[in-house]
């Protein structure tokens, strides 16, 4: 049977996401925007959703906006902040690892004249408050590194940029957060925050904006008007409705599914740090479902491969915020469906593909 452990990439949709979007195609297929029976009927799925995401942000339904994903979301705050303060303020404070949908839209900002300045994950909150000016209208900060697993004190962060610097736009994407670690607006110090349905057992195709009530963010796409006008275009309701019926399933149980996470990635921790050929890369204190590890003098491809013979599927990548260009990187990051049994064997095909890679590197 497959082990399934890239759950950073994408989940696989619960059985309610499912049924939501079967739902929603085969008899809630009306356009939320029209006055009918089955518009309305559409548009009380995304109410539903947008109300179910407000409460695991403990935000006002009316600040969530639906997008295509993530990325649209970070682009949609990242353009719409530009575009609002380009003529006043240019200076944006990042952290130098941030998800390529944060950073491809910040290099463009820089080719029009942003000042941007990007803080290495070795610094602390210091670092943050000393890059904030006057001059400062936006602070991006992921809440946990896709690479790593390591969490970002975002509440520190933002809470001393907001003492500095009221005005700046504090901005957390939290994809790699969001249901799995508390991500509460208000506890954070975020103005604006990033989510993502398929990371969280909903399907692709739905991601969120959350945007401080009163802060005016100009729409990234113009149209029809839908999303009070801050996002144009017909609501991808299955998706949607998908992803509040994700939400809502996982809400219940956050604390005891983050308790057995911690668990079975401490025992995984424990048991890879024992074979003398990987090193760990993630920090203590990483989130419990993320772990990358290199495997010494095997490329991560190849071992990728090697893996995902034997039915293990996992992702490979450099341990970017540590800054290191590396080839070696695994990355196994777990869900609710991952058993420790899964995890044990993974240590095991690990130790039996590093045997065999390295009797065939010997003789090739």
């Amino acid at each position: 049977m497959a082990i399934y452990l890239d759950n950073a990439a994408t989940t696989k949709p619960r059985e309610e996401a499912v049924q939501a979007v079967l739902r929603c195609m085969e008899s809630v297929y009306g356009n939320p925007s029209s006055l009918h029976g089955k518009g309305l009927r559409a548009e009380e799925e995304v109410t539903a959703a947008r109300k179910a995401i407000a409460g695991a942000l403990a935000v006002n339904p009316d600040t969530i906006t639906f997008t295509s994903g993530a990325s649209e979301a970070n682009s949609m705050l990242i353009m719409g902040a530009w575009n609002k303060f380009c003529k006043r303020k240019k200076r944006i404070v990042i952290s130098a690892v941030e998800h390529p949908s944060v950073e491809e839209p910040i290099k463009l900002l820089e080719s029009l004249g942003a000042e941007v300045i990007r803080i290495s994950p070795d610094n602390n909150t210091q670092a943050f408050i000393e890059a904030i000016d006057d001059n400062t209208f936006l602070c991006s900060v992921m809440s946990v590194n896709n690479e790593t697993g390591t969490i970002f004190p975002i509440k520190d962060i933002f809470t001393a940029v907001k003492r500095k610097n009221p005005d700046c736009i504090t901005h957390a994407d939290a994809v790699q957060a969001f249901m799995k670690i508390p991500v509460k607006a208000s506890d954070i110090n975020a103005d604006t925050i990033t989510i993502s349905a398929h990371k969280i057992h909903g399907i692709k195709g739905a991601g969120a904006l959350y945007i401080k009530k009163g802060l005016n963010i100009p729409p990234l796409i113009r149209g029809g008007g839908q999303e009070r006008g801050l996002r144009s275009g017909t609501e991808a309701v299955p998706a949607i409705a998908a992803f509040g019926a994700a939400v809502k399933a996982l809400t219940p149980d956050i604390e005891k599914a983050y308790e057995a996470a911690t668990v079975k990635m401490s025992r995984l921790r424990d048991n890879l740090s024992a074979q003398p050929f990987i090193t760990i890369n993630s920090p203590a204190g990483a989130s419990p479902f993320i772990l990358s590890f290199d495997v010494d003098k095997i490329p991560s491809e190849v071992m990728l491969h090697y893996l995902e013979g034997v039915e293990i599927y996992v992702s490979s990548g450099s341990a970017c915020s540590k800054g290191k260009g590396s080839d070696e990187s695994i990355r196994v990051s777990i869900s609710n469906y991952t058993t420790e049994d899964d995890l044990n064997t993974l240590v095991n095909e690990l130790i039996n593909g590093y045997n065999r890679l390295q009797k065939k590197r010997m003789f090739s």
